[in-house]
């Protein structure tokens, strides 16, 4: 445990960042596992729902360092091309 009072500061805000960050993380692979059940039911309208949403969620997280801008990038070329197979 940190004595110094901002090392107590800094672990708390850690702590915070460490929260947040895990769970958009979290609400992100349940957005990709929502859309890869969209995908397998051929749900067009779904998917195309799911997708942009992932879209969005991935832009906000590489805007926000939560993941690097080139894994975002990666993440929804791999989206894309799983929702082309449905067009």
């Amino acid at each position: 445990m940190p004595l110094i009072k901002s090392a107590k500061k800094a672990l708390r805000q850690s702590h915070k960042k460490y929260l947040r960050n895990t769970s958009k993380k979290r609400y992100f692979r349940d957005l990709r596992k929502t859309f890869k059940e969209s995908v397998d039911a051929k749900d067009k309208k779904q998917t195309a729902e799911n997708l942009k949403q992932i879209y969005k969620t991935l832009d906000k997280a590489a805007k926000r360092n939560i993941i690097h801008k080139n894994k975002a990038n990666r993440l929804k070329s791999r989206s894309a091309k799983k929702a082309q197979v449905l067009k």
